[in-house]
């Protein structure tokens, strides 16, 4: 039997990707294992493995389509003794709930030209789904936010598969053209018993169904009830065209959003207009941190490598700063959290993500219990991260979750600044750059490195006072680094 070769969800909130790359062409014999695609998120470049063996018979989805949704068909393999020809012909047979393309290639009907998108994904992103078009759902013939409004407008009501039929509140899985079908014949497509993959109805059990004299299709309904509105989608930027209105044609030019552009834009707009931020300031002098490091730095042991001898670790004071707010949100248990509307998620250890700036955007890889690895640990892992961040090869796992952030702008002379809370996380430490400046101690003016971080709160969880302990508590772990070793 041919098989399905489906977009794979390659993190739990992946919803569509890019196929960037076919790494096998039709008519190649894959196992099970073999890589035979790359694959775009909004974070990273993945390769995709076979789970089955057999021969690629088609290509359905071409390398370089954008947003393809998850769990639509890409390719059909054909198994061992199949003929190819006749597996791309026919297609494989589908679970509900693969989507359009698989639906069609189980009807035997043309799969759609695969195509980038011509806009963002409709989910609080771009322009709202027409209101006459039903939401997708399970053997819907939904039409793809590529397809446009004017598309959907565009189909005669004789051809519209109509909405997904009911039957004693269960959904009645039936292929697009057999609800079409069924429609037009004025056929009640719930009496039909299906004789598709899990009891799935398909065009040649609605045509048994007419010949046999089929029940007619049921008056509709009254209109039901108003339903409460739903809650307003969060507000969008402006449209090109209204933005373009403001300039002169040929003085610019558009540079279409990537995935990650899009996502980051989406996820800090939820933030700002979803949480409450509240912001607190500290000043830390420097000077022993300084001093401490370039000691650690001096002792680092010497390890041989292929490109001669090189030192085992080399601190800088990124990585002594993810040890430092570890370190005092293990002593302030009570801002290590996440707010959910039903209860206060208190995580257990200090899992400290880090703001590394890549082209396009930015990514946050995390250090998992920052607080019980060592300084050298922390380093070398971090150096590890940050390389493959800008290859965007991380796995999701190793940029998603987290219960803290660093955004450390020093480096490029940033006094102070405040930074975004990145949902689900709490709080988020703004590092700027340190310098020395006049300070007074015993009633003397003297000269310190001082170093302005400022801590940006979600008010609904870490309120003023404790968001101010957390801060002290980091204070006292930079202007005393020793404390970090023992």
């Amino acid at each position: 039997m041919p098989i399905n070769i489906t977009m794979p969800a390659l993190s739990p909130t992946m919803e569509e990707g890019n196929l960037a790359k076919w790494l096998v062409k039709e008519g190649d014999t894959v196992k099970a294992g073999d890589v035979i695609a790359e694959i775009e998120t909004d974070k990273a470049t993945m390769e995709v493995e076979a789970v089955d063996e057999g021969t690629l018979a088609k290509i359905v989805v071409a390398a370089g389509t954008e947003g393809v949704k998850v769990n639509t068909v890409i390719a059909i393999l054909a198994g061992e003794g199949e003929d190819a020809g006749a597996a791309a012909k026919g297609g494989a047979v589908s679970s509900p709930g693969t989507g359009e393309v698989a639906a069609k290639q189980q009807e035997g009907e043309k799969a759609p030209h695969p195509r980038p998108a011509d806009g963002p994904s409709p989910q609080g992103e771009g322009k709202p789904a027409a209101a006459a078009s039903p939401p997708p759902s399970v053997g819907s013939a939904d039409i793809s936010p590529a397809s446009g409004e004017k598309e959907a407008a565009a189909i005669p009501d004789s051809v519209k598969a109509g909405p997904v039929p009911v039957k004693g509140g269960e959904k009645v899985f039936a292929s697009p053209l057999a609800r079409r079908i069924a429609k037009n014949e004025g056929v009640d497509i719930t009496a039909v018993k299906g004789s598709g993959p899990h009891g799935r109805i398909v065009r040649a059990d609605v045509e048994k169904a007419i010949a046999g004299g089929a029940k007619p299709a049921a008056a509709p309904a009254s209109a039901p009830a108003a339903q409460p509105a739903a809650a307003p989608a969060l507000a969008t930027g402006p449209s090109t065209d209204a933005v373009l209105r403001n300039f002169a044609e040929g003085s610019y030019e558009l540079v279409k959003h990537d995935n990650m552009r899009k996502t980051i834009a989406k996820r800090l707009q939820e933030s700002k207009q979803t949480i409450p931020h509240f912001y607190v300031s500290v000043d830390c002098e420097l000077d022993a941190l300084l001093g401490l490091r370039a000691q650690l730095n001096d002792a680092a042991p010497v390890k041989k490598t292929e490109k001669g001898d090189v030192p085992a670790y080399k601190l800088s004071v990124n990585d002594m700063i993810i040890k430092a707010l570890a370190l005092a949100l293990r002593d302030v248990p009570d801002a290590n959290v996440s707010w959910t509307d039903e209860a206060m998620v208190k995580h257990k250890n200090a899992d400290v993500g880090v703001a590394v700036s890549i082209p396009g955007g930015l990514i946050t890889p995390i250090v998992r219990k920052a607080e019980s690895k060592s300084l050298s640990a922390i380093s070398n892992e971090m150096k590890d991260l940050g390389k493959r961040a800008k290859d965007r090869k991380l796995k999701p796992e190793e940029y998603q979750g987290g219960t803290t952030a660093v955004s450390n702008m020093g480096m490029m002379g940033v006094k102070n600044f405040a930074a975004v809370v990145n949902p689900p996380h709490a709080t988020i430490l703004a590092v700027g750059a340190g310098e020395q400046r006049p300070v007074v101690r015993d009633g003397a003016l003297a000269v310190a490195t001082v170093m302005t971080v400022t801590l940006s709160t979600d008010h609904r969880c870490v309120d003023g006072a404790l968001g101010a302990e957390l801060l002290a508590a980091f204070k006292g772990y930079v202007e005393k680094p020793m404390s970090m070793l023992v």
